[in-house]
């Protein structure tokens, strides 16, 4: 490979939230255990987006600054190139980060006491953006049989004829149970939304991330009526690792839709990102792609390589098939354990760190979220200190 994935970088006392959090429950940990809890990736940044930001940071004038053109452009073409979506550069609102959008969208397209649908287990700031902004939750759980998940479209209809129910946020692909919805399932959610007037904002920060045998689609791509009732959250930042920067694309091609958030953002004194964000964000869509070629192929042999392995030396444990993003969802409910005492045998006796299945909803309790984003080696070394500590169960037990 050209690109370096078999190191993980050094990041105890650098500020890293799920390394911080990690060491926090126990600072004496190994140093070849690292963290498989938030988002993001045990892998060095792109070399090339490392060298332009050099470039750039020792020349730039570090004063007020908005979008450029060429970060523009470079929008423009990923999501041309990479998704098959033409988009105009109008259309483009920008924000620090897809949460904070979320909670800015959720306040500017609806009230206090309004309803919002979501389909739980689901990555939690959905819920934290309708409890926290005085919302209603209205959740239609996934329908999940033998390991798959599918959407409740009948539970979905009667939801979405309510009329305080204004909104629905959509995970697509879904996190944390990984599928890629196909363009089918698609098609009937927003023929459901559309007809009781609930608008969907399609939160599909994990696009690049889907796996050989299945093709994500852009909810904005299935019809002129489905671009111009919804809303459309993307970013750099799973791709490339790049949350701590905060940017992200906001996608809004109804003109009336666009403008009505603009001016909530504008209430909120959030006008502008800093100017670093627009650089990395070009840089990102116009230099990295051999990077993120190399990345999928990482991914993929680090999922198959779990599929395999549990299979066949952990049974007790499901995997659940991951088509999109890098986020393998793990049934351990035949553990026989639920909620802090999973949490707790995960991490003292197997020194793993996840995101808990009981994050995401009552529905995900019993699961883990397990982040694949890492060199190989250190999902070989945490699948055997999972295999030693369920082994040695029935004699602590």
């Amino acid at each position: 490979m050209q690109y370096d994935f078999s190191t993980a970088p050094n990041r105890r006392g650098t500020g890293s939230t799920k390394w911080d959090a990690m060491l926090k429950v126990n600072p004496n940990l190994p140093k070849n255990v690292i963290p498989f809890s938030v988002a993001d990736m045990e892998f060095p940044n792109p070399q090339p987006m490392l060298e332009g930001m050099a470039e750039f940071a020792g020349h730039a004038v570090y004063g007020y600054t908005g979008p450029t053109q060429a970060y523009y452009d470079a929008v423009l073409h990923f999501m041309r190139e990479r998704h098959h979506w033409d988009i105009q550069k109008d259309w483009i609102v920008t924000s620090p980060g897809v949460v904070p959008a979320l909670f800015s969208l959720v306040k500017a397209f609806s009230q206090p006491g309004d309803g919002v649908i979501i389909m739980r287990p689901v990555y939690y700031p959905f819920s934290m953006a309708i409890e926290q902004t005085g919302r209603t939750l209205c959740n239609v759980p996934l329908i999940e049989q033998d390991g798959h998940y599918s959407m409740d479209f009948n539970a979905l209809e009667a939801a979405a004829r309510q009329p305080e129910n204004k909104l629905m946020i959509l995970c697509s692909p879904h996190n944390p149970v990984g599928r890629v919805w196909t363009r089918a399932e698609l098609e009937q959610l927003v023929s459901i939304c559309n007809r009781n007037g609930v608008m969907v904002i399609s939160d599909e920060i994990h696009f690049d991330f889907v796996f050989p045998g299945h093709q994500h689609t852009v909810l904005a791509t299935l019809s002129e009526e489905a671009a111009q009732n919804n809303v459309f959250c993307t970013a750099p930042s799973k791709t490339f690792n790049l949350g701590g920067v905060q940017v992200s694309n906001i996608i809004i091609p109804n003109e009336s839709l666009r403008r009505r958030f603009l001016d909530y953002l504008k209430s909120t004194g959030m006008i502008m990102l800093n100017l670093f964000s627009y650089k990395i964000c070009e840089l990102a869509y116009n230099r990295c792609g051999a990077w993120y070629e190399e990345l999928m192929q990482v991914l993929d042999e680090n999922r198959r390589l779990m599929a395999a392995y549990i299979s066949e030396h952990i049974p007790q444990i499901k995997v659940v098939p991951l088509e999109g993003t890098y986020l393998q969802w793990l049934d351990c409910r035949a553990l026989g354990m639920r909620g802090k005492e999973l949490e707790t045998f995960m991490q003292e006796k197997a020194q793993l760190f996840f995101d808990e299945g009981s994050m995401f909803g009552p529905e995900g309790d019993g699961f883990e979220r397990w982040n694949l984003a890492c060199p190989t080696r250190y999902i070989q070394e945490g699948l055997e200190r999972l295999r030693a500590a369920v082994a040695a169960l029935p004699a602590q037990r």
